[in-house]
């Protein structure tokens, strides 16, 4: 333990760079050394840094009414949940506030749990949903790692990515739910093969179980549309968000069908600071600078770009949708990872050793892609043993 962390419990692995400033897509450290960021924090600075029309709203909206609870109704609450209504695939158009990615994927295993009345939930091998203890439950590999309670509290199944007989299997008369990401993000941006989002659709409506989409990375315009359940064409009953949906502001949403909803009455769910007006302002003026900006036709460039350009070096292939891709790498992607950062570019490791991670901001430029490739191009495989 260093000193400079000494009073932290260190439980991140911690990258050599202490940034203390940010500027659009790059991130400065006090000696003034300049990085380019193309990792966003785990997929959360969707605008960058310092984005003026998120600044101005978070500005604004502090100064008038810094926080609230959920025992009073707010105006800038309803308008940030008309706006991620308004945002979201058609049908789902019910919203609940939450903090973080894990707390919506706690929440809408709860609300399916309770819908259906049934024990099971299933869910698709190396996923990630989060940390507390539902979403952690059907975390692929959280049980032997780092799971930490005594049991789940619910029964889990989980089934081989790309099996869609497997998944006709498990979802059963007993199954709640199913939770999936559109794109495995954690897993290193695994985008599943053609049809299977559709099984899991039909495998839920044969026996009666709810569709989870945890889009808490996927979302917000990181895969070039709204959703992965606008891209894809599938429609959930529950969807979780999160990450970039404040830009760097900690929040989170569960939107749901109103066939969901109406059955929820007061107490169903509760949070002392979801839904707070800080984190309803910085919703607002992220969905509207998407908007506004065209930000989802720029991710659908810029990942095109880097489909065609960055396939050098010791990249074999890159995988993913949108702004959330898996560059695929012949040698350990963490020696690709440290040289790139000795190159002032940081980018993001998975689970798959092999597979490094770009989360950039939606703001990202061609110019910025073209420095990733040439660094690339700079990397040979004896350079990084």
């Amino acid at each position: 333990m260093t000193a400079m962390h000494a009073q932290l419990t260190e439980v991140y692995p911690m990258l050599p760079f202490v940034p203390v400033s940010g500027t659009g897509v790059y991130i400065q450290d006090e000696a003034g050394r300049r990085v380019l960021d193309l990792y966003g924090g785990h997929a959360v600075a969707a605008l960058g840094y310092g984005h003026p029309r998120l600044v101005a709203a978070l500005s604004s909206q502090a100064q008038q009414l810094y926080f609230q609870s959920n025992a009073v109704n707010l105006k800038i609450r309803d308008a940030a949940a008309d706006r991620v209504a308004g945002f979201a695939p058609e049908g789902l158009d019910r919203v609940f506030f939450v903090n973080s990615g894990a707390e919506a994927n706690e929440n809408a295993l709860r609300i399916a749990l309770r819908a259906t009345a049934r024990p099971k939930v299933v869910a698709i091998e190396h996923g990630f949903h989060g940390r507390s203890a539902a979403a952690a439950a059907v975390t692929w590999g959280s049980k032997d790692r780092w799971y930490g309670f005594p049991r789940t509290p619910m029964d889990v199944v989980f089934v081989p990515r790309d099996d869609a007989a497997a998944l006709e299997a498990a979802v059963d008369a007993q199954t709640a739910a199913l939770i999936i990401e559109p794109v495995q993000g954690l897993a290193g941006a695994y985008d599943f093969a053609p049809g299977y989002l559709a099984a899991a659709r039909s495998a839920c409506d044969r026996a009666g179980a709810l569709l989870i989409l945890d889009e808490v990375q996927s979302g917000v315009g990181r895969l070039g549309a709204p959703f992965g359940a606008t891209l894809y064409g599938i429609r959930p009953d529950l969807l979780t968000t999160a990450k970039g949906l404040g830009g760097g502001f900690p929040c989170g949403a569960v939107i749901m069908t109103q066939d969901l909803a109406k059955d929820l009455k007061a107490g169903d769910l509760g949070t002392t600071f979801g839904g707070g007006p800080l984190a309803c302002a910085v919703i607002e003026a992220v969905i509207e600078t998407i908007e506004s900006e065209h930000l989802l036709e720029n991710v659908r460039t810029m990942s095109a770009l880097i489909r065609e350009r960055c396939p050098r070096g010791p990249v074999e292939l890159i995988r993913g949708a949108g702004l959330l891709l898996g560059l695929k790498t012949r040698v350990k992607a963490t020696l690709v990872r440290d040289a790139l950062l000795a190159r002032d570019i940081l980018v993001g490791t998975s689970a798959d050793p092999h597979v490094l991670r770009l989360l950039p901001p939606l703001i990202l430029e061609a110019q910025h892609i073209d420095r990733l490739a040439h660094a690339l191009e700079e990397l040979t495989d004896a350079s990084l043993q």
